[in-house]
C-alpha cells in the first residue's frame, strides 16, 4: 500500500492564542483535530508569543509547531501578518495556507502556494450599525482581498455562505459549507463533587436560565433580563461573557427594576467550569439578531440542556426543530418558552432529537471536511 503524502498545512493562528471564545474556540479545536491525522505538519503562525492559558489548549503533538516572528510594534506585527509571513511561509514549505478568522495575507496568491479561508460571518456588511465605521470599512476591505486571493472559501453554515455570494458577488459553487463545532467537553459529565464546587464559588442560584456570550448590542441579552420580570420569581438569570459598554445597559435595567437579586454577569468563566453552567441550568437563551452559526447553541444542545433562541439569522440552522425560536424584541414570548420548556412531560425526548440534529456538527466529521479540501488542493 503506498504511503500517505505528507502535507504541510500553515494557519493564521492570532486568534488561536488570543481569543478565548468565538474564532479562538474555531481554529483550537480545528487544530486539535487535525492532528489526530499523521499524515498532517501543521504550523501555527502567530504575531506574538500570545496567551499561554490559550496555548496549553493546543494538544501537545509532534505534528503542531508554534512560529512567531520577533517583531516588536503592534504595527510591525500586523505588517508581517498581512505581508511579511509570504516569505516564511515559502521558507517553510508550506504547501496550503489556511485563514482561519476570513484574511489571507496580501499576493499569496503569487506565491504558489494554496489558500484556503473560513469565513465566519459577514454581520459588519448585514449589520454594520453594530460597527464604527471605520472598522466596517477595513472589514469589508479584507473581505474582498481574501476571496480574491483564496483558492478555496469555507463558510460555517448555510446563511454565511448566502451572503459571502451576495455581498462578494461570487457563485455558490465557490464556497464549502462546513459547519462548526463544539469542544468534547461539552459532552463529559462530572463529578458531584465537581457540579457543587462550581455552582458553590460563583454564587449560582438554584433555578435560572443561561446566556453565554460576548455582552454586546447584537447579542441582545437585554431581552433576557427583559423577560425575567414574567417569570417566577424563583427563576434567576445568568450571564456570561466579555463585557462591553451594552453591559452596562443591562446592569441599569437590572437596576430600575430591582432585580439585582436574580441577574447574574459573570466575566471570563475558565474553559474548564463553563459546561458545568451549561449543565445546571434549566434552559439555555441566545436572543442574538444576527450570527454567523451560534456555537453556544450547540454547546448547550452537547451540554442537554433546552435551547430557546432567536430567529432572523442562521440559529435554526445551528439548533434545529426542536429547540424553541422567538422575536427578538419579544420578551414576554421568551418568557412563555422559558415556561413552556419548564412543563414540558416529555422535555428529555426533546434534548435527546436536538443531539440527534447536532450530530452533524461532529469534531471528527469537520476536522474530515477540511482535510479533503486540503487533499483536493494537494493534488490539483
Amino acid at each position: 500500500m503506498p504511503m500517505k503524502r505528507q502535507l504541510r498545512i500553515g494557519f493564521d493562528a492570532k486568534r488561536i492564542v488570543r481569543n478565548y471564545t468565538g474564532l479562538g474556540n474555531y481554529g483550537r479545536t480545528l487544530v486539535n483535530d487535525l492532528s489526530a491525522f499523521d499524515d498532517l505538519d501543521l504550523i501555527l503562525y502567530t504575531p506574538d508569543e500570545g496567551n499561554d492559558d490559550l496555548i496549553e489548549q493546543i494538544i501537545p503533538r509532534d505534528n503542531i509547531h508554534l512560529f512567531f516572528p520577533n517583531k516588536k510594534t503592534k504595527l510591525e506585527k500586523a505588517l508581517w501578518r498581512s505581508y511579511g509571513i509570504v516569505d516564511q511561509l515559502q521558507k517553510d514549505n508550506i504547501q496550503i495556507y489556511h485563514g482561519l478568522s476570513g484574511e489571507l495575507p496580501f499576493h499569496i496568491k503569487k506565491s504558489g502556494i494554496k489558500t484556503v479561508v473560513t469565513i465566519h460571518d459577514l454581520i459588519f456588511l448585514r449589520h454594520p450599525e453594530y460597527y464604527h465605521k471605520i472598522d466596517v470599512f477595513i472589514y469589508k476591505k479584507k473581505f474582498h482581498q481574501a476571496i480574491r486571493e483564496a483558492d478555496r472559501i469555507i463558510a460555517i453554515s448555510e446563511c454565511t455562505r448566502r451572503d459571502i455570494c451576495e455581498y462578494g458577488n461570487i457563485d455558490k459553487e465557490r464556497v464549502d459549507v462546513i459547519y462548526q463545532s463544539c469542544a468534547p467537553k461539552f459532552q463529559d459529565d462530572f463529578s458531584s463533587a465537581k457540579y457543587h464546587e462550581v455552582k458553590s464559588r460563583y454564587h449560582l442560584p438554584d433555578q435560572y436560565i443561561l446566556s453565554v456570550g460576548s455582552i454586546e448590542e447584537r447579542k441582545n441579552m437585554l431581552l433576557a433580563a427583559q423577560a425575567l420580570p414574567y417569570l417566577p420569581t424563583n427563576v434567576s438569570l445568568v450571564i456570561v461573557g466579555r463585557k462591553t459598554p451594552y453591559t452596562d445597559k443591562i446592569q441599569r435595567f437590572v437596576n430600575e427594576n430591582r432585580l439585582g437579586d436574580r441577574i447574574f454577569i459573570h466575566h471570563g468563566v475558565p474553559n474548564e467550569d463553563l459546561p458545568v453552567f451549561y449543565k445546571l441550568a434549566k434552559c439555555f437563551v441566545y436572543p442574538s439578531r444576527y450570527e454567523g452559526f451560534g456555537i453556544p447553541i450547540i454547546e448547550a444542545i452537547h451540554s442537554g440542556t433546552p435551547v430557546i433562541a432567536a430567529t432572523g439569522s442562521c440559529l435554526e440552522e445551528a439548533g434545529g426543530p426542536d429547540c424553541i425560536y422567538i422575536s427578538p424584541d419579544d420578551p414576554q414570548a421568551l418568557a412563555n418558552a422559558v415556561i413552556q420548556l419548564s412543563e414540558e412531560n416529555n422535555i428529555q425526548e426533546r434534548i435527546a432529537r436536538a443531539k440527534a440534529y447536532v450530530k452533524r456538527f461532529e469534531n471528527t466529521n469537520v476536522a474530515g471536511q477540511v482535510l479533503d479540501i486540503y487533499r483536493q488542493l494537494a493534488d490539483e
